[in-house]
């Protein structure tokens, strides 16, 4: 299946491109909007990192008539200082970051992301992280189990499902995708597995968020990016999760305050002076038109914020 780049023309616009500009495709994934990006650039050029060897590899091709103006880069946008330092690149013109999971990673079963699929547990962006669910799965404590599902995938059984695990673990290892499926289905009452929604969608996903460090890495690239962008450089933000957004919302809030002394203190004493202006007060959304080409964009939420 094709991947969709989620508010595709709502990002593009946010970025306010510049034609000889330097930017920064944090996710590249399949290259959507890379190639909307470098469709735009004369002289300038974009930084593509993703963590996914195979996706980079796989957009070559999408991209390849642009190549001289992109630099494909192996690692994580949590590093994204380093990167730039690397690549001899002091301020960036603009920025994105599509925290989704393609389409095509979603779906290649031998990935371990699906539910509806059946593969050995991995759900590893990165091949050479040595983290895996299966690792999790099998040898995380009880307590720990449940704090993810409960916290990566607000799932109001987690009690139930963290203990069914250990249970079943004690007995033999869990293998596959589909022995967690049915590890997870066991553990919910039955009315709720004739949800509309997978029984097993949040555990997987909070299982890939703990795998990748996802919350992790996209609060330390929070923190750091917004130093990296050039005076009215633009920072857009798409996130598919409620945690996800928090993080970025309060962030950019964080980076756009004047002060943080106590209400009550009668002089400012931090010094702190704002890095951004908010772009977006409230997030984009997609409309309806395009939630019936890609469904998966319904929880999509892009936030974007301006250096000043």
């Amino acid at each position: 299946m094709e991947h969709i780049p989620a508010l595709l023309r709502e990002t593009i616009e946010g970025l306010n491109i510049k034609p000889n500009g330097i930017y920064i495709d944090g996710t590249l994934g399949r290259g959507g909007h890379c190639l909307e990006i470098v469709k735009r650039l004369t002289t300038g050029k974009v930084i593509a990192i993703d963590c996914d060897s195979q996706a980079i590899e796989e957009s070559k091709e999408k991209l390849s008539k642009y190549q001289d103006k992109i630099k494909y880069v192996h690692g994580n946008f949590g590093g994204i200082a380093s990167i730039l330092c690397e690549e001899n690149v002091e301020k960036a013109d603009g920025m994105i970051f599509d925290l989704g999971v393609s389409s095509a990673q979603l779906d290649d079963g031998s990935r371990g992301f699906s539910y509806m699929q059946d593969a050995k547990l991995d759900m590893r962006m990165d091949k050479e992280n040595t983290l895996t669910a299966f690792e999790i799965v099998n040898n995380w404590r009880e307590d720990e189990l449940r704090k993810i599902f409960f916290d990566y995938g607000q799932e109001k059984y987690s009690k139930a499902v963290a203990r069914e695990i250990v249970k079943k673990r004690s007995k033999k290892t869990v293998e596959t995708t589909f022995e967690l499926n049915e590890i997870i289905l066991a553990a919910m009452p039955p009315f709720a597995r004739r949800e509309k929604q997978h029984p097993s969608k949040r555990c997987f996903q909070a299982l890939r968020i703990a795998v990748g460090d996802e919350l992790g890495i996209l609060a330390k690239m929070l923190e750091t990016a917004p130093q990296l962008l050039k005076i009215e450089g633009r920072i857009c933000v798409i996130s598919f999760h409620s945690l996800e957004d928090k993080i970025v919302k309060k962030t950019f809030a964080d980076h756009a305050k004047q002060c943080i002394c106590p209400e009550k203190a009668p002089i400012c004493s931090c010094g702190k002076k704002p890095i951004l202006k908010l772009i977006t007060r409230k997030p984009i959304i997609a409309d309806s038109l395009e939630i019936e080409a890609n469904p998966r964009v319904r929880s999509a939420k892009l936030r974007i914020a301006q250096r000043i």
